[in-house]
């Protein structure tokens, strides 16, 4: 028996049905780690016999889970928790710090690094002059080999005179430069992906994405970076932690 499913057992002398208590328990229990991405998740009938309940039950908990993105199903092999990642949106991280403390391994698909002049919206966003110097950074975002983000990033080039040089970690080579990020403000709309972000995120044309639109800023108030993020809905999570 895995002792892990004994606390999962619903309270049948609550009014809320046993499928939404074991669901929201084994929710809880994936968030907390009790299963890493890609393990393999009981499955409907030993959650039935182990934790005694009813295979309807445990089905339709299943199903839920699925519905919300926290597992997923391979025809003949099982249930496996899915590998999704959360950023909480009231702390300022970078992509490989946010997957390095979370047990991920981060890598990066250079897709190009290099200098160009600044567009009108690059411009207004940065705070700086139509056709001024910048460098631009294009890549894929991977943990753990996955694609989970596809990244656009534009910087004034005297804050990045050499683009090639940066490695994984964007605002650890900005931190050694001294021109570190200390702030943002984050946009986030859900889009379609267009045909040429749903080839580099593997993900079918038109299929849902977030969004992502950060300017970054150093300790003096002045904005160094403009990145714009596709992120792959079926991994990833913002969470904002609300107190009253």
């Amino acid at each position: 028996m895995d002792n892990r499913l004994i606390t999962l057992k619903p309270d049948e002398s609550l009014a809320t049905p046993l499928y939404l208590q074991l669901a929201r328990s084994l929710s809880l229990a994936i968030s907390a780690g009790w299963w890493r991405p890609n393990e393999a998740l009981p499955s409907e009938r030993n959650l039935s016999d182990e934790i005694g309940v009813s295979r309807v039950t445990a089905r339709k908990a299943l199903d839920l889970l699925f519905e919300q993105g926290l597992i997923r199903r391979r025809q003949g092999s099982g249930t496996f928790i899915s590998q999704r990642m959360e950023q909480p949106l009231s702390r300022l991280t970078g992509f490989t710090e946010t997957l390095t403390e979370k047990g991920y391994t981060p890598s990066t698909m250079w897709l190009s690094r290099e200098a160009g002049v600044a567009n009108h919206e690059e411009a207004v966003r940065l705070g700086i002059e139509p056709l001024a110097p910048v460098a631009r950074l294009k890549r894929q975002r991977l943990a753990d080999g996955v694609v989970m983000a596809i990244e656009h990033s534009t910087l004034p080039l005297d804050c990045l005179p050499e683009p090639a040089e940066v490695g994984d970690s964007l605002y650890a080579h900005l931190d050694a430069l001294g021109h570190a990020v200390v702030r943002a403000r984050q946009h986030i709309r859900a889009v379609n992906a267009p045909e040429h972000i749903a080839r580099l995120a593997q993900v079918p044309v038109g299929d849902a994405m977030m969004l992502v639109t950060r300017v970054g800023y150093t300790a003096d108030d002045r904005a160094v970076e403009l990145t714009v993020t596709y992120c792959r809905n079926d991994y990833y999570d913002f969470v904002v932690e609300l107190t009253r």
